[in-house]
């Protein structure tokens, strides 16, 4: 299921098709695929855009995750 959450879409081809896709959304090989060669500068931009959208996502529905 593609639920397009981070809002950071690749082009990737899925069955003969090519689409877009959100990076939460892609599969590990998709995700190797698209990062590779990818700078620290660009690892970082991705990882704050991730944090940004996981604590948008929290602070919408409420959510705490809390350690057993």
């Amino acid at each position: 299921m593609n639920r397009n959450l981070d809002g950071i879409y690749f082009r990737v081809e899925r069955n003969g098709k090519w689409q877009s896709i959100c990076y939460s959304d892609l599969t590990q090989d998709e995700r190797d695929s698209v990062t590779n060669g990818r700078s620290g500068q660009w690892w970082q931009s991705l990882a704050n855009h991730l944090a940004d959208s996981l604590k948008e996502i929290g602070d919408e529905f409420d959510i705490v995750r809390e350690e057993e």
